[in-house]
């Protein structure tokens, strides 16, 4: 059973999230909170599998708080997987919150087939980089920023295959893809990524193609 605990300010939000999650077999909502303090808090008693956080909320918002559990008061040995939700396709919140840890992000006018599918993925411990619109949220936010200095530093740590694997992962392409664009195969595709996410101090997926934009390694329009 995946246990989701749901973090939005608007009632009728929460409401309808938990009537779509709650029709699956496979979900159960394990509690629902207003703000992002009050969803801290209830993480740490009730530990779900996903976290549904809202990005904009009184007291404390989605980012401050996507950052509380994903950073130093994370519970230890409880790994939390936070999925942001926004009104917006292209907010510099949910940039933020790619970049400190959280497996992705959901629009709120999506389609409950999309949220019940999202929660899923995140909870089986990957990162929701389906939509296109991440990639594009990712490129729009790093074609404006400073390139940080010690991307370059990092990556000298890695093979020349795991760096040209890191450049597929941040172009989107799935294991499967990578395997046939360079003729390996696939479990030696995993190895590899597994290998430069534990390297670079990765969380996931989302991380490592944000990574690969900021260090230069990929670059916004082009591969």
């Amino acid at each position: 059973m995946i246990r989701v605990l749901i973090v939005d300010d608007q009632a009728m939000i929460r409401v309808g999230i938990r009537a779509i999650l709650e029709s699956q077999d496979d979900i159960a909502v394990v509690g629902e909170a207003e703000n992002g303090r009050a969803g801290v808090d209830l993480y740490q008693r009730t530990r779900p599998d996903v976290v549904l956080m809202d990005v904009r909320m009184p007291v404390l918002d989605g980012l401050a708080a996507a950052r509380a559990l994903l950073g130093v008061e994370r519970v230890e040995g409880h790994e939390p997987r936070v999925l942001m939700l926004t009104t917006f396709d292209l907010d510099d919140y949910i940039y933020e919150a790619l970049r400190i840890g959280a497996s992705g992000f959901l629009l709120k006018d999506g389609e409950p087939e999309d949220l019940v599918h999202a929660v899923r993925v995140v909870a089986a411990g990957e990162a929701l980089l389906s939509p296109s619109v991440t990639r594009r949220l990712i490129e729009t936010f790093v074609a404006s920023r400073p390139r940080p200095a010690d991307g370059s530093v990092a990556l000298n740590g890695l093979t020349d295959r795991e760096r040209e694997v890191l450049r597929l992962i941040a172009q989107g392409m799935s294991n499967a893809e990578i395997s046939a664009t360079l003729f390996i195969a696939e479990q030696t595709t995993k190895t590899h990524v597994s290998r430069i996410l534990h390297k670079l101090g990765l969380r996931d997926r989302v991380q490592a193609v944000v990574f690969g934009y900021e260090c230069g390694l990929v670059t916004p329009g082009g591969g």
